[in-house]
């Protein structure tokens, strides 16, 4: 795993402690897949944050980049994000450009956004958990968190950009 997904997870548990807010580290063997990882932690994929990163041209010279994150039982609206941005186009980035902005590899995406260049969007129900897990920026190491101290630490926009598993326009 590249050094900077590991300076990700620092970066992360040295913002939860200035915090100051309750949060639990949960090791496990490596996985990045949400269902699988779910499973590994003994909790409903609905307090998941699932965490993609889309490419959204807003015309044909602006471009911008979005961290959505929805329920790990839901999938990503494309339809809703492209309603947001008022935007032309919206679909998922390619996996180099997710790295370098999210600073960690596939599977291992915080619900965080430490660039400039990347905005965070979360959807109600993610907000809304009691109990909010994700990895950890590692694929062998995971957070449990609140969605209220989530929602105050990341400070996403927070917008409907879900749709369940079965609804077409989605990932």
């Amino acid at each position: 795993m590249p050094e900077h997904a590991y300076d990700t997870h620092d970066h992360l548990i040295s913002l939860l402690d200035a915090s100051s807010v309750d949060y639990r580290l949960i090791d496990h063997e490596p996985e990045g897949a949400t269902e699988a990882v779910c499973a590994l932690r003994g909790h409903p994929a609905s307090e998941a944050a699932k965490c993609i990163v889309l490419r959204v041209k807003v015309d044909r010279r602006t471009t911008r980049h979005v961290l959505a994150v929805v329920p790990g039982d839901r999938r990503v609206d494309l339809d809703a994000v492209r309603a947001l941005f008022a935007a032309r186009y919206v679909g998922f980035s390619d996996p180099q450009t997710a790295e370098r902005l999210a600073r960690a590899v596939p599977g291992t995406v915080l619900p965080f956004s430490f660039d400039p260049d990347l905005e965070l969007v979360a959807d109600p129900d993610v907000v809304a958990q009691p109990r909010l897990y994700f990895n950890a920026a590692r694929l062998d190491r995971s957070l449990l968190i609140s969605g209220a101290d989530y929602e105050r630490l990341a400070k996403p926009r927070v917008e409907r950009i879900s749709a369940s598993a079965s609804e077409s326009a989605a990932e």
